[in-house]
C-alpha cells in the first residue's frame, strides 16, 4: 500500500464505517476491509477503478463527487476520507461540509502550492510550477483549486471546524524538521483530520 495511505489507516480505528471519496483502486478500503474490519465503501468516477475495486472486494459506487453527496444520510458514516482529491474539485467547500455531514469526522489530504519549490518557480519562471506533486501542465493539470496549508486552515477557521489533527510531509511522506516548523513554506502534502465544531 502507499506510503500515503498507510499514514490514513493509522488513524481509522477498527471496526469503523468509512467512506472513501474517490477511492481510486480501492487500496485502502480494502487494507482497511482486512486489517481492522473496517466496513467501507468507495466512490469513485472512473470505470476501471471500479472494476479494479470490485475485483479486491471492495463496496464501490460510481459517483461524480462534484454532484454533491446528497444521497448519503447524516451520520451515516464514523470517517469520510478524501486523499488529494480536494484540489480538483468544483466547489471543495460545499464537499467538506458535505463531509462533515454525513461523517462524524473527516480526513483530507491535498498538496500544497505555497511549497518553495511552487513559489520560485513560480517567480524565476513566471510560469505555473511543474514539480514532483504537481506534475502536470497548467493545461491538462486535474488541479482547479489552488490552495495553500494557511488557505486551508482559513476556511476551516471560518466555518468553524475543528482541526483534530495535521500531519506536514515532504514528497517522501516522511516528516521533516522544516516542514514541522515552517509548514506553509517547506510542507509538501498535509493530511488533516477534521472535526465538526463543538
Amino acid at each position: 500500500m502507499r506510503r500515503d495511505l498507510r499514514i490514513i489507516a493509522d488513524l481509522i480505528s477498527p471496526s469503523a464505517r468509512v467512506l472513501d471519496l474517490g477511492c481510486g483502486e480501492g487500496d485502502l478500503l480494502a487494507w482497511l476491509k482486512h486489517n481492522k474490519s473496517v466496513n467501507g465503501y468507495g466512490l469513485d468516477v472512473d470505470p476501471n477503478n471500479i472494476t479494479t475495486c470490485l475485483a479486491k472486494g471492495v463496496n464501490v459506487i460510481e459517483h461524480d463527487l462534484d454532484a454533491g453527496l446528497h444521497d448519503f444520510a447524516d451520520d451515516g458514516f464514523d470517517l469520510v476520507v478524501m486523499t488529494e482529491t480536494l484540489q480538483s474539485v468544483r466547489h471543495p467547500d460545499r464537499l467538506l461540509s458535505e463531509m462533515l455531514r454525513i461523517g462524524k469526522e473527516c480526513i483530507v489530504t491535498f498538496p500544497n502550492f505555497a511549497h518553495w519549490r511552487c513559489r520560485l518557480y513560480l517567480g524565476f519562471r513566471g510560469r505555473m510550477p511543474v514539480v514532483q506533486q504537481l506534475p502536470n501542465e497548467w493545461f491538462d493539470t486535474p488541479n482547479i483549486r489552488l490552495c495553500t496549508f494557511d488557505d486551508f486552515e482559513q476556511l476551516c477557521r471560518q466555518r468553524g471546524y475543528r482541526i483534530i489533527e495535521r500531519f506536514v510531509v515532504g514528497p517522501d511522506y516522511r516528516s521533516h524538521a522544516l516542514a514541522d516548523s515552517l509548514p506553509n513554506l517547506f510542507g509538501t502534502i498535509a493530511f488533516y483530520r477534521i472535526g465538526r465544531s463543538e
